[in-house]
C-alpha cells in the first residue's frame, strides 16, 4: 500500500484496517494507539505516544511496550497487503534496548527489509522524541531501541 496517509483515529478499528489488512484484528495495537504513518511492503513507519500505562516500576517505557510497538513495525513491513494468499510471521527476533524513553515522548518505529523472500530480515530503529514546546513532539529524537526480526512466508490457512 504506497502513499498511506496519517490516520486519524488511531483506535478506531475501521481506521487501521484501511491502513493495512492485517491490523483489521490487532487489539493490542489499537489500544497502544499505533497510528500507522507508511505502510509500504519492505518498509513501514508507525507511531505512538508513551501513555502512563505503558511504564515500568522505574518511571520508564516498559521493555514489552517498546517490543510489541516494534513488532507491529516489522509485521507491516513484511506482510504485502496485495497478498491474499500467504501471511508472513515471525520465526525470532532480537531486541536491543539502548535509551529509556519516558511518558509523553512519541515514539516512532522505522521497519525496513534487510532480505525479503519465503525467509526474510527486517531490522527496526525506534526513536524517542521529546514533546516539545506544543505537545506535537517535534522536540530532539533519541534512539531507545534497535530490532531485527526474522521472517518466514507460509500459505494462509
Amino acid at each position: 500500500m504506497e502513499g498511506v496517509a496519517r490516520m486519524t483515529n488511531p483506535s478506531d478499528p475501521q481506521a487501521l484496517a484501511g491502513h493495512h489488512p492485517m491490523l483489521e484484528n490487532d487489539f493490542a495495537s489499537q489500544w497502544m494507539g499505533v497510528e500507522v504513518v507508511r505502510a509500504d511492503y519492505g518498509d513501514a513507519l508507525v507511531r505512538m505516544r508513551l501513555r502512563r500505562e505503558m511504564l515500568n516500576g522505574h518511571g520508564t517505557a516498559h521493555g514489552g511496550m517498546i517490543f510489541a510497538f516494534a513488532d507491529t513495525a516489522f509485521a507491516i513491513a513484511c506482510n504485502d497487503a496485495a497478498d491474499l494468499d500467504s501471511v508472513t510471521v515471525a520465526s525470532g527476533v532480537d531486541i536491543n534496548f539502548l535509551r529509556p524513553a519516558t511518558d509523553g515522548q512519541v515514539l516512532t518505529a522505522h521497519a525496513v527489509a534487510q532480505h525479503e523472500g519465503r525467509s526474510g530480515i527486517y531490522d527496526v530503529t525506534v526513536t524517542a522524541q521529546d514533546p516539545g514546546a506544543d505537545g506535537s513532539g517535534s522536540g530532539p529524537s533519541t534512539v531507545v531501541a534497535l530490532f531485527r526480526g526474522r521472517s518466514r512466508t507460509v500459505p494462509r490457512r
